[in-house]
């Protein structure tokens, strides 16, 4: 036990909820709530995107890559009760198009994300346990999404669709496929959304036994410690005690446990906003304000990124998103403060330059790859998929691409 830790955790939540509660409008306050749980149960059930591709490479261990199909069948599955026998006018699904821009940025995202060992929403959880790799890689990810806006905004291979279906111009809604179906379509691309998410698992469980049996597994500690068993029954303990303490802060979700938090913010944040979670805007527009306070005219940042000049000037913590991502930055602290393990895991190690180069690359990579495919791994895709758009199907295959390219490059420079 840890109690200092354990106290700050509280103390911070407190400071947190208060605050946001006294300051924020209930909008933006509902965001703030949406990201603690979000970086709560990433950190608490060690779930993410960008492990699912390294973790697989660097130890042969495919169980997160499996996890996010259940998460993303589950979270198509709840959506779907908001989308079905609607006209989706009050919604803002997240079909995306499928164009030259995706096949790129998506493996450029994937490329930088696997180096960075982190993705747009990973780097907001991994400032819990280091400072120096994080920053780096925000910053540069910042530029990338900052200097790539225009691109975003202005080029055709970005923003139209080679293919679209019926009800959407901007790609492939998967429930048009199906429009015969007693639900509207929504039948069939449940069924669907399940095949690509087993055909995807299959290969991942193929892949970790031809490592196991060649003797290349090496297996996640993470992991290891999800599949032990409970050894605390709560019923035999008191309320207020350390075996209590224990089981309800401490030990490690299961991943089943996560995903059924993430899916219940997910789809809590659908029903009040219409829309799905996004993470990698933001970064960019607090690169342009970083340029604005170093002397930049707020006219010629708004200008260069195709955005109004309001985007880089209006009261920080006005902005939905960019509070949303500091409350993903707040949750996973407080997770670790609660369990005890923030001073522990924290990395004090210095970088080479070598390593500040490939963190310099990384991010760049994954800033200008978002703005090709018009999202990073939440906004192309994991939304899309819930959101039943082929987009974010076609962005996994090339982002596992790019995360092998990039997992190759580091392990032959490092």
């Amino acid at each position: 036990m840890n109690p200092k830790e354990h106290i700050s955790g509280l103390l911070l939540l407190l400071l947190v909820v208060i605050s946001g509660g006294i300051w924020l409008d209930s909008a933006i306050f509902f965001r703030l709530l949406v990201g603690l749980g979000l970086g709560y149960a990433l950190s608490r059930a060690s779930l993410g995107f960008a492990g699912s591709v390294n973790r697989a490479y660097r130890a042969g261990s495919t169980k997160l890559l499996r996890n996010l199909m259940l998460l993303f069948f589950l979270t198509a599955l709840a959506c779907s009760a908001l989308m079905i026998g609607g006209d989706h006018s009050g919604l803002k699904l997240s079909v995306n198009p499928i164009n030259t821009g995706l096949l790129v940025g998506g493996l450029m995202f994937g490329f930088g994300m696997s180096i960075a060992g982190c993705c747009a929403s990973g780097v907001l959880t991994y400032f819990s346990n280091n400072l120096l790799r994080p920053a780096l890689a925000l910053f540069f990810f910042g530029m990338g999404v900052y200097i790539a806006f225009p691109l975003q905004a202005t080029q055709s291979w970005i923003r139209d669709s080679w293919f679209a279906s019926a009800s959407s111009s901007r790609g492939v809604f998967l429930p048009d496929l199906f429009s015969w179906d007693p639900l509207g379509g929504y039948v069939g691309a449940l069924l669907l959304t399940a095949l690509f998410g087993a055909i995807v698992s299959w290969l991942a469980i193929r892949f970790e036994r031809q490592r196991r049996s060649s003797g290349r597994y090496i297996g996640v500690a993470s992991e290891t410690e999800q599949l032990a068993p409970s050894s605390i029954d709560l019923a035999e303990h008191k309320l207020f005690s350390a075996a209590t303490y224990q089981a309800l802060f401490v030990s490690r979700w299961k991943p089943v446990t996560g995903i059924s938090v993430i899916v219940v913010m997910f789809v809590l944040l659908m029903g009040v906003t219409g829309g799905g979670w996004g993470a990698s805007t933001p970064f960019g527009l607090w690169f342009g304000r970083l340029l604005i306070a170093f002397g930049m005219a707020p006219e010629t940042v708004a200008a260069f990124a195709h955005k109004s000049v309001n985007a880089f000037t209006m009261p920080f913590f006005s902005h939905a998103v960019t509070v949303q991502n500091l409350g993903i930055i707040a949750g996973a602290v407080i997770s670790l403060l609660l369990s005890g393990r923030f001073l522990s895991g924290f990395s004090r190690l210095p970088l080479s330059l070598m390593e500040v180069g490939l963190l310099a690359l990384a991010g760049l990579s994954m800033g200008v790859g978002t703005r090709l495919a018009n999202g990073c791994n939440v906004g192309a895709l994991y939304t899309p998929i819930a959101h039943f758009s082929l987009s974010g199907w076609i962005f996994l295959a090339v982002m596992i691409a790019g995360g092998i390219l990039g997992n190759a490059l580091r392990k032959r420079v490092l």
